[in-house]
């Protein structure tokens, strides 16, 4: 088995993704808008409440790649690939309905010893007006496809923060999160299928990773940007352990200005680290939307 690393620099179409205020919504739902308090972050579930302007989670924009669209990057097994880290960076807040055209670069094949680390990088664009919307950076890694000679390359700097955190907000998980969260896109069977996931290794279906990065971003949203999508700027996170869901999810942020760092641990395992964040000006000229809604401004969402 081997690794087709001669796909490194190659860039393909990752499709069109047309979306409305239904698909946002139940995204929305999907990260857990509304599950703690349906009264709450109806600007993200509703489209005719009074005083809440539709508005789209930022994090919706982790949706607009299709993973249908990769190319196959070797012959291994497809099993030994694990999504390990994600990160998006927003240039306004996303219309409640629109379009993007992806474009995605293998931008390298890291050899990380037992493991080989494929980075992919993804742009959105508003194909009517070439305007961007958000930008997308993914790293998958293969197990048992490491030692091939490559650079292992190094990840982003992290202060591991000390003492306790600034916020610390907690989100139950629903026990149907993952057969929500499915729906907008994601329907590997390892999130919904029990032999599947027993198949791997696993007791029960896993909660999406992306799942558990929107929560992480609804937390970020509500407690660093006063609910208001169009402050939101980039987030980036590992994913480390599991996530079954019905479990509570600790977000727990470190501010450091316009930045912060972030975690999200489940009974005091970390399962989201290296977590950063950083804030966007408002009122620029890549600001996209139709509103940016009012946001509750409290950390629990």
């Amino acid at each position: 088995m081997a690794l087709y690393r001669d796909l490194v620099e190659r860039t393909w179409d990752s499709g069109t993704r047309q979306w409305t205020f239904s698909d946002t919504s139940l995204y929305a739902l999907g990260v857990g808008a509304g599950g703690d308090d349906p009264a709450r972050e109806l600007e993200f579930t509703t489209e005719n409440s009074g005083g809440a302007v539709p508005s789209v989670l930022p994090t919706f924009a982790a949706t607009l790649v299709s993973r249908r669209a990769e190319p196959t990057l070797g012959d291994f097994d497809v099993s030994q690939l694990l999504h390990t880290q994600q990160s998006l960076t927003l240039y306004g807040p996303l219309p409640v309905e629109g379009t993007a055209a992806t474009t995605s670069r293998l931008a390298a094949l890291r050899d990380r010893g037992s493991s080989a680390l494929a980075v992919i990088e993804s742009s959105c664009v508003d194909p009517a007006t070439g305007r961007p919307l958000a930008d997308i950076r993914t790293g998958l890694t293969i197990r048992r496809e490491g030692g091939f000679g490559g650079e292992p390359g190094d990840d982003e700097p992290w202060e591991r923060p000390e003492g306790e955190p600034d916020h610390t907000v907690d989100y139950r998980t629903a026990p149907n999160q993952a057969l929500l969260y499915r729906l907008s896109g994601d329907p590997n069977p390892l999130h919904s299928d029990p032999a599947i996931a027993a198949r791997l290794g696993f007791r029960r279906p896993l909660l999406h990773g992306l799942c558990t990065f929107g929560f992480a971003g609804r937390a970020l949203l509500h407690t660093l940007c006063g609910g208001d999508p169009a402050r939101f700027g980039t987030m980036s996170a590992h994913f480390t352990a599991p996530v079954f869901p019905g479990q509570e999810l600790t977000v727990r942020i470190w501010e450091r200005g316009e930045s912060a760092l972030f975690q999200v641990r489940v009974q005091g395992r970390v399962v989201l680290d290296r977590g950063t964040f950083v804030r966007r000006g408002t009122g620029t000229d890549t600001d996209t939307g139709t509103g940016t809604g009012s946001g509750s401004g409290s950390a629990g969402g």
